[in-house]
């Protein structure tokens, strides 16, 4: 089988080339996708897909990036979808963008050139360590590098490339899906599973080299609205029950030594507040629930609501409401049902000279749901680290190997139909 290899640089001018485009999503907005910039990415990604001799690729109205590469083989294969999404996160900007590749990094700090005070310290990147000699890539010190998770998306737009480019590699028919929301839990809301009419697939949005994860969070969101009592601040006396010093109770009454991010690691559950907003009157804060068990992540909601009725009882003329909508679940459910879709991913992975690593994800992917809509779709690694922030960084050489991975899965499927 071929070799894949970035002699030209193609894979880091990819990237560099994508994440200059703003494509930050917006939980606010009701539109899919939240923001029309990220269409501006889709269609550059569809116009490279076409000149690569991909002829089916298009840009739907819901912002989705689809496109088949054609079976190459006589054997009946399973078709393999790979899937990254476009959008990144609305917690840091991804405006104006400047991309810079740290040559040949030998353990040093990196000092990002734009703000001095945002400085990659190995001591706190410890997968930096692993990295002597590689190219590390980060944004200027001024917004976040967006590799979570264009560099997924540079990967798959890579690999297809190479297969087109290399027929000798024989493989079933491949799908690609671009996604616009995900950052926002919104990634699979318009998609077309049957349009896309894939068995099986791989999101390409995984941190550490040779990471592939078959578990994720189950996750619900939560809205608590706190309905208090106005009146002049300066005849307030015994009248006055103000929503927003209440809603800071309620918060500040929830666990800080566990059931909070801050506290929590491995599998461990926690109850988030996001977003808070208000006025004497009405004040609502927005929450996300996270937890590998269902049953945890149930209980989670009902300690947010105990203790906001614990606050409640100090403030007799006020209320509160707690809406809790589910977002995505645990995908192992579905992915054990299907082991050689792990089997073939490590296998793919081990053959790019990489030893797999088989994690859970404190998080999610499109995989999640995707996994529970009926396309089992475990996580591979992109090798983003440090996302939503301004010292995300990605190595170009963890993102070769994603890319030979990619190729890799599309060759066993093919090996083993």
């Amino acid at each position: 089988m071929l070799k894949y290899q970035n002699k030209t640089e193609s894979l880091a001018e990819r990237f560099k080339k994508y994440v200059q485009i703003d494509t930050q999503s917006d939980p606010q907005s009701t539109t899919t996708p939240s923001t029309e910039k990220q269409k501006n990415l889709g269609r550059v990604l569809v116009e490279e897909l076409l000149a690569a001799g991909i002829e089916d690729a298009h840009l739907d109205e819901h912002g989705y990036v689809y496109a088949t590469i054609p079976s190459n083989t006589d054997k009946k294969v399973p078709v393999i979808c790979f899937c990254s999404h476009m959008d990144t996160s609305p917690d840091c900007s991804g405006l104006n963008v400047k991309p810079i590749i740290h040559r040949n990094y030998q353990g040093q700090d990196l000092v990002l050139p734009d703000d001095e005070t945002i400085i990659l310290k190995l001591q706190e990147h410890k997968d930096l360590k692993n990295q002597i000699g590689n190219d590390i890539i980060t944004a200027s010190g001024t917004t976040l590098l967006g590799a979570d998770n264009k560099a997924g998306v540079a990967e798959i737009m890579e690999a297809a490339a190479f297969l087109v480019a290399n027929p000798d590699i024989k493989h079933g028919t491949i799908k690609i899906l671009f996604t616009p929301d995900e950052e926002i839990g919104r990634g699979v809301d318009k998609v077309d599973l049957k349009k896309l009419g894939a068995d099986f697939a791989y999101t390409i949005d995984g941190e550490t080299l040779g990471s592939i994860e078959d578990e994720t969070f189950s996750a619900d969101g939560a809205v608590l609205t706190v309905n208090g009592v106005s009146s002049h601040p300066g005849f307030a006396k015994g009248k006055m029950e103000s929503a927003i010093k209440i809603l800071c109770a309620i918060i500040d009454a929830l666990p800080k030594d566990r059931l909070t991010p801050e506290a929590t690691s491995n599998k461990e559950g926690f109850i988030h507040p996001g977003t808070i907003h208000g006025n004497v009157e009405q004040a609502q804060a927005s929450f996300i629930l996270r937890d590998f068990d269902d049953a945890l992540l149930a209980q989670h909601g009902e300690t947010l609501r105990s203790v906001a009725e614990g606050v409640l009882k100090s403030y007799p003329n006020s209320t509160f409401d707690l809406t809790i909508k589910a977002q995505y679940r645990n995908m192992k459910s579905v992915l054990d049902q299907y082991p050689q879709v792990i089997e073939y991913g490590t296998l793919a992975i081990e053959r790019a000279g990489v030893e797999p690593k088989k994690q859970s994800i404190r998080g999610g992917t499109d995989g999640s749901r995707l996994s529970l809509m009926g396309l089992p779709c475990p996580n591979i690694f992109a090798g983003e680290h440090a996302f939503h922030g301004k010292q995300e960084w990605v190595s170009v050489q963890d993102m070769e190997k994603a890319v030979q991975t990619i190729i890799n899965i599309a060759a066993i499927w093919e090996e083993r139909a």
